[in-house]
């Protein structure tokens, strides 16, 4: 592989994509198991816990990867590499201070959101998140640093090692709390606090690799610091330029995982005031967060992982001023996660029940919830997928405050809506549902206006959507074929209905990716020389468009 393709904006993204990828099938793997020990009102405390910390992260981890990386990268361009070296200490520096008070601020007020989300037993799991608060975000600064040097790799192999001590500690300390405290009345609380004890385990583990690797290549950056030949800038604008980056993506991201905490908040106040226990509460919100969002943000995941590559290499085309190559790659990377999130979002929809059965085979209580979640709420996928995207371009390109304002504003109409259905009327958990497809989808217009007109991009609506959306639908129509036939086949032979369903749905797979990549080759959905940026692109652009 020479140099060029190692640099690509697809090369690098596949890298974090696919170790995004594999740590959200560790996370399936894992929460299934987990989350069946669990059971529903566990799993409820578990993901309301799960939906604060996401605040506190934001606030102290999530915005450092993407500003650091970018601070870096525009800085990497004019070989100022003392000044990376000021502006990764300084990073460290506010690493420390926010993640150790947003640490302090969970810890302490974990009493007061236990009263507030009325949920029960809340309190356990949320002290042993408050300490990964502060290693997550010195992780943050870590990934951020290498990220900016253009590579992914150190990112995406902690993030593995992350997941994997993550699943290994969570489902055996949700077992073992489970069966220890069997007789307490709070059992589902200590079960979910066994499982963020994996999340603090894995966070330390993979901040440990990335401080090694980072002492294992600190000389080569040491030597690079004498080729720099201009001042190098002082700590105060080093922090000034930092905290001007970081707060855009904070607010950015703080409305994106704000509406995670607030719709569990509305939802339990309103279920209370209709006079619906808590327990029921709870178990609906397990339901919603590990049968639904766990689903769907498989797909997500890889726009996120493209997301956070695609910073760096928007940020060298402006700073090289090349306008061409930034509208190429927009076009590129917007098109790559359409072709991953619409037929994700058509499988998930067409194989709910088998799915849902075959994963959560003891969570049959609300089963029939589950699956209507699914069969409903996945065009939320392609909406979250772009959303993401378009914020990352948008940023990458100097308009920091844009995703933050389309994010507000979509969030008040989600919150409106959502307060307005849960209230007017019987809808329940599906207010939520219909909440998380209409706010992506508000963020997916504004941020698609904005790139239109700021970078005088042309959103070429066939190929970006149509193509993938038709190929998809051809997709789900096989998928359906597939697995009817083949379950009812099997159904002949066999008298166990689980390996009769667990078989047709590989075959269903099996059928839905040669049905779906086909029908990509047909309709040509990328350009000849969009496919040689992607990995194994030269075998299929000779493959597709051989003379």
């Amino acid at each position: 592989m020479n140099s060029k393709q190692k640099n690509s904006l697809y090369v690098q993204g596949t890298i974090l994509a696919f170790a995004g990828l594999i740590t959200k099938i560790i996370g399936f793997i894992y929460r299934i198991p987990m989350a069946n020990y669990l059971g529903n009102q566990g799993n409820g405390i578990y993901s309301v816990a799960f939906s604060i910390y996401g605040i506190a992260l934001t606030l102290s981890s999530y915005s450092l990867p993407l500003a650091v990386s970018k601070l870096v990268s525009a800085r990497l361009v004019r070989k100022e590499y003392q000044t990376i070296r000021r502006i990764f200490l300084n990073a460290l520096l506010f690493a420390t201070v926010v993640g150790g008070t947003a640490t302090l601020v969970l810890f302490f007020g974990a009493d007061v959101l236990e009263m507030l989300y009325k949920t029960p037993g809340l309190s356990k799991p949320l002290r042993v998140l408050a300490p990964t608060v502060f290693i997550v975000s010195f992780l943050g600064v870590f990934r951020g640093f290498f990220q900016g040097h253009g590579t992914m790799v150190p990112t995406a192999i902690s993030q593995i090692i992350e997941q994997i001590f993550n699943a290994i500690v969570s489902v055996v300390a949700a077992f073992a709390f489970t069966k220890l405290y069997a007789a307490d009345s709070l059992v589902a609380a200590y079960g979910a606090s066994g499982g963020t004890l994996g999340t603090l385990t894995g966070a330390f583990a993979g901040l440990i690799f990335l401080i090694f690797h980072y002492f294992k290549t600190r000389p080569e950056f040491m030597s690079c610091q004498k080729q720099q030949t201009t001042p190098v800038e002082n700590n105060k604008v080093i922090l000034y330029a930092l905290v001007m980056t970081i707060i855009p993506v904070i607010i950015s991201q703080t409305i994106y995982q704000i509406g995670y905490t607030l719709d569990a908040l509305l939802f339990g106040q309103f279920q209370a005031l209709k006079g619906i226990a808590d327990s029921v509460t709870t178990s609906l919100q397990g339901v919603y967060s590990t049968q639904y969002n766990q689903l769907i943000n498989l797909p997500v995941a890889i726009a996120t992982a493209m997301a956070s590559s695609t910073i760096p290499a928007i940020v060298r085309a402006n700073a090289s001023g090349n306008r061409q190559e930034v509208k190429q790659k927009t076009n590129g990377v917007i098109k790559f996660n359409m072709v991953i999130a619409f037929p994700c979002a058509v499988g998930l929809s067409v194989l709910a029940r088998p799915i849902i059965h075959l994963l959560y085979e003891s969570l049959v209580e609300y089963e029939d919830t589950s699956v209507n979640l699914l069969y409903f709420g996945t065009a939320a996928v392609v909406f979250y997928a772009l959303s993401t995207i378009t914020t990352a371009l948008l940023q990458g390109n100097n308009y920091m405050k844009l995703p933050v304002i389309h994010s507000a504003v979509s969030l008040t109409i989600h919150l409106v809506l959502v307060a307005a259905l849960l209230y007017f009327t019987n809808l329940g958990i599906y207010a939520l549902l219909i909440g998380n497809v209409t706010f992506p989808f508000f963020v997916c217009v504004f941020n698609c206006r904005s790139l239109m007109k700021h970078l005088d991009f042309h959103m070429d609506y066939t190929g970006l959507f149509l193509k993938p959306l038709i190929a998809s639908l051809f997709m789900g129509i096989v998928t359906w074929a597939a697995y009817d036939l083949s379950t009812r086949c099997m159904s002949l032979f066999l008298s166990n209905d689980k390996i009769c369903m667990l078989t047709g749905l590989l075959i269903a797979m099996i059928f839905a990716v040669i049905s779906y990549f086909s029908i990509i080759g047909v309709l040509r959905c990328f350009t000849k020389e969009e496919l040689l940026e992607l990995p194994m692109g030269t075998k299929l652009a000779k493959l597709l468009y051989r003379k």
